[in-house]
C-alpha cells in the first residue's frame, strides 16, 4: 500500500510527499531529515491518499503538485477549518 499524504509546514504551506511506509515518513519529516521541509517542521498530517501502487502515487503525487491539482486538492482534501 503506497500513500500520497499532505502536510501542513510551520510556515502554513502545503508539502506533497509519497511514501510505503506513512509513519516512518512523517517521522522523518519531524525529525528534520527531509531537506524539503526540515526549515519549517511539519505541524500536522493534514490528509492522504492510499493507493494500490508506487506508479499511481507517484503520477498522483505529480498531479497534486500541478497547477490544477492544486486546486482540487484545495477544494476536495484540505478544507479551510475555522480557528
Amino acid at each position: 500500500m503506497w500513500h500520497v499524504y499532505f502536510l501542513e509546514l510551520s510556515n502554513g504551506d502545503i508539502y506533497v510527499g509519497s511514501t510505503d511506509d506513512l509513519r516512518r515518513r512523517f517521522a522523518s519529516h519531524q525529525q528534520g531529515h527531509v531537506i524539503s521541509t526540515c526549515k519549517f517542521l511539519p505541524r500536522l498530517l493534514r490528509s492522504y491518499v492510499a493507493v494500490g501502487d508506487q506508479v499511481t502515487a507517484r503520477r498522483l503525487e505529480r498531479y497534486f503538485k500541478s497547477g490544477s491539482g492544486k486546486a482540487f486538492t484545495k477544494k476536495r482534501f484540505l478544507p479551510t477549518v475555522p480557528r
